[in-house]
C-alpha cells in the first residue's frame, strides 16, 4: 500500500532541520539544535543532515543581516538616481563651460547688484516713496527671487559632471518659476495701470493711487502666479516619467518636463495651455488699454515738449513689457511642431538672465529721480567716509 503524503499547509512549510520530511520519523537529538536555521521541507523527500546549509545564528546574528542585504543608504542613492532628471542645455558647449560659466556668474553678480540698489535707494530716499517707485521695488524683488531660483543651480551644474536634479528639486523649481514668472507679468500690467492714471488723471492720482491700492494691486499679482503655480505644477508631476528623463533644458520648464513624459491626458494638456494663454493675454491686454487711454491723453496735450515729457514716464516701462512678453510669447505661444530645444535654452537665457539685468539699468539710467537719489546716496557715503577718516 502506497501512502501520498498530504500537501503541508503554509504554516508547516518550514521544519527543523533535524527532522524528517516524510513518515514523520525523528532523528537522534541535535546538540546544536538551537543554533540551526529553520529549512523549508520537500513533502515526500527526506532532507539529509549531510547535505543541509547550516547557519550558525546564535554566534553570527549581528552580522547576519549586513551580509544577506545591502545597506539601506546604497538602495536610496540608486533609486534617487533613477529618478532624477537630467539637464541637457548646454551639452553641445562642452568646450566653453568654463567660459560661460565665468559670463554667467558676472551678469548673475550684476543683477544681483543693481536690484539690491535700486531697492535700498527707494527705501532710504523718501522723494522716491510713490506708487511707481513702490511698485519698482516690489518688481526689482521679484527679478531678484527669480534669479535666485534658476542661476545658481545652472552655475553649479556647469561645473558638474553630471547635471541632475531630484524628482522633488524639480518640481519645487518649476513651482517657483510659474509663481514668480506669473506673477511678474501681472505686476507689470499694475504698472501699466499705475502710469495710465498718472497721465490721464494727473489731478486725482494721490486719491486713486492711494497705498491701500497699491498693496492690492501686488496681493492680487501675487495670487495669480501662485493660483497658476498651484494648479500647472501638480498636473504635470502626477504624469508618468520615461526612464532616462533628459531635459533639452537647463532648468525645470513647462515644454520639456511635458517631453519626458510617456503621456498627459487632454485635459490636462488643455488646462496648461488655457492658463499659459491666460497668463500672457489677460495681462497683456490690460497693458494696451492702459497704453491706449495713455496714447489718447498724450494726444490731447497741445505742445509737444508736454507730450514728450508725458511720453517719457512710460518709455522704461513699455521697453520691460516689449522685452518681457516677447520672449514669453516666443517660448509660450507657438505650437508645439515649432518646438526647438536650441532656440528654447538661447531665449531662456534671455529671460533669466539678460532681462533681470535691462530691467534695473533700464529704469535707473533713464529715469532721472532715481539718478538724482543715486547719486546723493554715493555723496552720503563718500561724505561720511571723509568724516570718519
Amino acid at each position: 500500500m502506497v501512502t501520498i503524503p498530504e500537501t503541508p499547509s503554509p504554516r508547516s512549510n518550514i521544519t527543523p532541520l533535524g527532522e524528517a520530511g516524510a513518515g514523520g520519523a525523528t532523528h537522534g537529538a541535535n546538540p546544536h539544535a538551537e543554533e540551526e536555521f529553520m529549512t523549508p521541507s520537500i513533502p515526500g523527500a527526506i532532507v539529509s543532515r549531510n547535505i543541509s546549509f547550516t547557519v550558525r545564528v546564535s554566534k553570527h546574528w549581528q552580522r547576519f543581516p549586513r551580509e544577506v542585504s545591502p545597506p539601506l543608504e546604497i538602495v536610496k542613492s540608486h533609486l534617487d538616481m533613477v529618478l532624477d532628471f537630467i539637464f541637457l542645455g548646454f551639452s553641445s558647449l562642452a568646450e566653453l563651460q568654463k567660459l560661460l560659466l565665468v559670463v554667467f556668474l558676472l551678469l548673475y553678480l550684476i543683477t544681483l547688484s543693481m536690484n539690491t540698489t535700486i531697492m535700498i535707494i527707494i527705501w532710504v530716499d523718501r522723494s522716491l516713496h510713490t506708487p511707481m517707485y513702490f511698485f519698482l521695488c516690489v518688481l526689482s524683488f521679484s527679478e531678484t527671487c527669480y534669479t535666485f531660483v534658476i542661476v545658481p543651480k545652472m552655475l553649479v551644474d556647469l561645473t558638474a559632471e553630471r547635471k541632475a536634479i531630484s524628482f522633488l528639486g524639480c518640481a519645487v523649481q518649476m513651482y517657483f518659476f510659474l509663481f514668480l514668472g506669473c506673477s511678474h507679468s501681472f505686476l507689470l500690467a499694475a504698472m501699466g495701470y499705475d502710469r495710465c492714471v498718472a497721465i490721464c488723471h494727473p489731478l486725482h492720482y494721490n486719491s486713486i493711487m492711494t497705498w491701500r491700492v497699491c498693496a492690492q494691486l501686488v496681493v492680487v499679482s501675487a495670487l495669480s502666479g501662485l493660483l497658476v503655480a498651484q494648479v500647472v505644477t501638480p498636473l504635470i508631476f502626477c504624469l508618468p516619467f520615461q526612464a532616462s528623463r533628459k531635459l533639452n533644458h537647463f532648468f525645470c520648464d513647462i515644454s520639456p518636463v511635458l517631453r519626458v513624459a510617456f503621456t498627459h491626458t487632454n485635459l490636462s494638456e488643455a488646462i496648461i495651455f488655457t492658463l499659459s494663454i491666460s497668463v500672457l493675454t489677460i495681462p497683456l491686454m490690460l497693458i494696451l488699454i492702459s497704453y491706449l487711454f495713455i496714447v489718447l491723453a498724450v494726444l490731447q496735450i497741445p505742445s509737444a515738449a508736454g507730450r514728450h515729457k508725458a511720453f517719457s514716464t512710460c518709455s522704461a516701462h513699455l521697453i520691460v513689457v516689449v522685452v518681457h512678453y516677447g520672449c514669453a510669447s516666443f517660448i509660450y505661444l507657438r505650437p508645439n511642431s515649432s518646438y526647438s530645444s536650441d532656440q528654447d535654452a538661447l531665449i531662456s537665457v534671455t529671460y533669466t538672465i539678460l532681462t533681470p539685468l535691462l530691467n534695473p539699468m533700464i529704469y535707473s539710467l533713464r529715469n532721472k529721480d532715481v539718478k538724482m537719489a543715486l547719486q546723493k546716496a554715493i555723496r552720503k557715503n563718500i561724505l561720511s567716509q571723509k568724516i570718519f577718516q
